[in-house]
């Protein structure tokens, strides 16, 4: 599973320039997690990432090469939670480290199930509120929390410690986005990209076309490396 290695790639460049702390994995450092969506009133609210139009991206990428994930991290760009003192902008990135999970069919249905665990991390003070079809995140923090020390280390800790429960993963690097000049359009894009590759593979189990001057995938396969290569070979047929 190399379709989105270049995506991984492409966003270490994009923080190439900036100042990035990082921070090992430690599950005894995860912030309290409360087991459902805490609803965070707005006039609860110390901020809102995301908020008052700002730019909100979320999106998840996937590699077998273990030298592109080598250990489990949390990176953080921009200010963390107890320095941000009104709406501001904001992206959170995954990037995962998995064993071969198999062709378009098996794939897809591990991506999906990975991903899926997002929906169960609640961490205290933290609303999320997702658009997965936009790659949108938004987040509401309590002042209650940024009072009781709630930081990207320890949230991004929580993700970590219930997406490694799914056997498929090896290693995982959240990276959270807060810096206000970062180029967040480009970010976006990714993620549209990102997004696109996903719902390739659910598409590549309907039986699609394999005449490619007629197929609506003709753009992500001849961008994404490999992709082609994995539609003829889901189809049986050899792409010449």
């Amino acid at each position: 599973m190399e379709l989105y290695n270049s995506y991984i790639q492409a966003a270490e460049e994009l923080l190439a320039g900036s100042s990035v702390e990082r921070w090992d994995y430690d599950p005894a450092r995860c912030w309290p997690d409360v087991g459902s969506n805490e609803l965070v009133m707005q006039r609860e609210a110390a901020f809102e990432l995301g908020g008052s139009g700002s730019p909100a991206v979320s999106f998840a990428c996937f590699t077998t090469d273990e030298k592109l994930i080598g250990r489990d991290e949390v990176w953080l760009c921009g200010p963390d939670l107890d320095r941000i003192r009104g709406d501001s902008p904001f992206a959170r990135m995954v990037f995962f480290s998995v064993q071969d999970i198999g062709e378009a069919d098996e794939a897809y249905r591990a991506i999906q199930e990975i991903e899926f665990a997002k929906y169960h991390v609640h961490p205290k003070g933290y609303m999320t509120r997702a658009l997965s079809e936009e790659c949108r995140e938004q987040v509401r923090v309590s002042r209650a929390a940024v009072k009781e020390g709630i930081s990207f280390r320890r949230v991004g800790f929580d993700y970590i410690r219930k997406y490694k429960e799914n056997e498929n993963v090896r290693n995982v690097r959240v990276i959270f986005l807060t810096r206000p000049d970062l180029d967040y359009g480009a970010v976006r894009e990714a993620g549209k990209k990102v997004g696109e590759i996903t719902r390739s593979l659910s598409t590549i189990l309907e039986g699609i076309p394999t005449d490619c001057d007629s197929c609506g995938l003709r753009s992500i396969c001849d961008e994404v490396e490999g992709m082609r290569e994995l539609h003829f070979r889901q189809s049986g047929k050899n792409p010449g």
